[in-house]
């Protein structure tokens, strides 16, 4: 009996936890935001982990791109966004274990919606330095390493604050009607 309410809670645990919900970046700055997002396996250890990948596995969302001029990035799961999002990852690097990554492009089975890998993972982190827009040039001092508390991991705080204080970022999750709206947000 209690294995059986152990693998129904990790069940449970895993469709809580699912990459079923959506990733939103708003990006309110004058800069464009150019980084990596995360998403990994909160119960039962950091695999399977998912990134896009794009050299460095990096993405850009352009100044100015977010919800109010809707431009924001916006990925529902690793399939739709590809052919939904302003900004589709045609590729995405799975790793099932820390010597284990594999290339899937967006329509690949095992990153389909219902799969193991997208059941299992959830939008997790982020690491990004803001760019002078339409450049390669970084903003000093406007770069950082986010996480949603919680997160097994990366134990890298939820939100940002640049020293000047011109500049913010957090990350954070709000669940509604059965989904889980992951949101990096930048100030």
């Amino acid at each position: 009996m209690k294995k059986i309410l152990t693998i129904l809670g990790i069940t449970v645990a895993s469709f809580v936890y699912s990459q079923g919900g959506t990733l939103i970046v708003n990006n309110y700055t004058p800069y464009d935001f150019y980084g990596a997002i995360i998403a990994n396996n909160f119960a039962g250890g950091c695999y399977p982990m998912v990134s896009p990948n794009t050299p460095n596995s990096m993405i850009t969302v352009p100044a100015n791109a977010n919800m109010g001029t809707g431009t924001e990035l916006r990925y529902d799961n690793y399939r739709d966004q590809y052919s939904s999002s302003l900004y589709p990852i045609y590729e995405w690097n799975v790793n099932l274990s820390p010597t284990n990554g594999q290339p899937r492009i967006w329509s690949h089975p095992a990153i389909m919606p219902g799969s193991i890998v997208a059941l299992n993972t959830r939008w997790a982190s982020t690491k990004f330095q803001m760019r002078f827009a339409g450049t390669t040039s970084n903003v000093p001092e406007f770069n950082a390493n986010l996480s949603l508390s919680g997160n097994p991991c990366n134990s890298a705080d939820d939100f940002f604050n640049t020293i000047s204080g011109a500049n913010s970022a957090d990350m954070f999750t709000i669940s509604s009607g059965g989904i889980n709206y992951t949101y990096i947000q930048l100030y």
